[in-house]
């Protein structure tokens, strides 16, 4: 059978669209590469990523040896290989290929830096075990040691055990940049954030530690505790009691509150959500097709639940449809095998099985509906 011209032409145009998506897409990813290969960072980051990447090749060559058939001979006479030129070369040659942010100015670093890693290589492991103090701190002054800032490397505010009350940050902390003020984490405030932030309030508090915690929801601003009691001002959706603090209105029996079409509305903590009516119902009082106002278009009441009003009509177009099959699968077992009559008794048989197992599963696969059907049709 030959194909029409049309359908060959439509798939040869999904194809070449294929084609080219995949193409634009390729295009994206490496374009996305590239742009990640030359991201620039501030000089310390640089470094640290290099000595990073540094590290990985220590790490990766750790369990490496001379190759060569008497690597005895060759310790002997050559050193130790974790010492070796040929242990530095090969981490040099793959320094920062692993490096997805940056790679290129790893790369134009390690060239720069050539001279003192390989200083520290054969000179200072022993006394500079961290080749990043070495590199970064010491020779490139890139960077500061940890909880120290700006170009002559200060300490922080609270150095060396309680920077910042170990609430908050030193900018530029460990850079050779920032002034050393106190970023304060949530819920802190002032220079050494050792105060606690409105909305929050003193949980623990002794010489050496300052715990700040939530208020809680109810409150406006500042509280003396964890609960809606101790708060000093209640916040939009509750109201206060005297000596009882704070406790939340229930927007749904105000009268100024409504909510749009077929909803209904539903009280939260401060506020209020509508959510949307059964289908069953055209206006409701919550949830399910029990609190209703009215019945929608096709269902109507019984016993207080509106219900499908097609539902019986559709119950008794099912049941003449089954039996009607039912009764064709017996007539066309009698045509078939009118001439043999053990024949045509098995395969009445088989029908008389699959009709009585039918039966049985759709009677049992889903209570829930025919209890509610029962309901519908009434007693027998």
């Amino acid at each position: 059978m030959q194909v029409p011209n049309s359908i060959v032409f439509l798939h040869f145009f999904m194809i070449i669209i294929f084609i080219c998506m995949n193409s634009i897409q390729c295009e994206k990813a490496k374009t996305n590469k590239e742009e990640l290969k030359s991201q620039n960072f501030p000089p310390c980051a640089a470094c640290k990523i290099l000595t990073t990447s540094f590290k990985k090749g220590l790490e990766k060559t750790s369990r490496g040896k001379f190759e060569g058939g008497d690597s005895a001979w060759e310790e002997d006479k050559l050193g130790s290989y974790s010492r070796s030129e040929v242990r530095l070369v090969e981490i040099q040659e793959n320094l920062c290929k692993e490096v997805e942010h940056g790679e290129t100015q790893c790369h134009s670093l390690a060239e720069e830096l050539e001279s003192q890693i390989e200083e520290w290589w054969f000179k200072y492991q022993d006394t500079h075990p961290d080749i990043y103090d070495y590199i970064c701190i010491e020779k490139t002054e890139h960077c500061c040691p940890k909880d120290h800032y700006g170009p002559s490397c200060i300490p922080c505010p609270g150095y060396p055990d309680k920077v910042c009350n170990n609430n908050g940050k030193c900018k530029g902390a460990g850079t050779r940049k920032g002034n050393g003020s106190c970023l304060c984490d949530k819920g802190y405030v002032g220079e050494t954030c050792l105060q606690c932030a409105t909305g929050y309030y003193e949980s623990y508090k002794d010489e050496k530690t300052l715990l700040c915690s939530a208020c809680h929801v109810a409150c406006d601003g500042p509280c003396k505790g964890a609960g809606p009691k101790d708060c000093e001002k209640c916040a939009n959706g509750w109201h206060m009691i005297e000596g009882r603090g704070c406790f939340d209105i229930d927007e749904c029996l105000r009268s100024d509150v409504s909510c749009p079409g077929n909803q209904f509305c539903v009280n939260k903590e401060g506020s209020y959500a509508c959510l949307a009516c059964d289908k069953a119902c055209n206006g409701c009082s919550g949830d399910g097709p029990d609190m209703c106002i009215k019945c929608a278009e096709g269902y109507h009441k019984k016993d207080n639940l509106c219900i499908n009003s097609d539902l019986l009509g559709r119950k008794k177009q099912e049941n003449l449809t089954r039996y009607l099959t039912y009764f064709g699968l017996c007539v066309a077992t009698c045509i078939i095998l009118q001439r043999n009559i053990y024949a045509a008794s098995v395969i009445g048989l088989l029908v008389a099985v699959y009709i009585s197992v039918s039966e049985y599963m759709i009677a049992h696969s889903n209570i829930q509906d025919t209890t509610t059907n029962m309901d519908i049709l009434g007693p027998a």
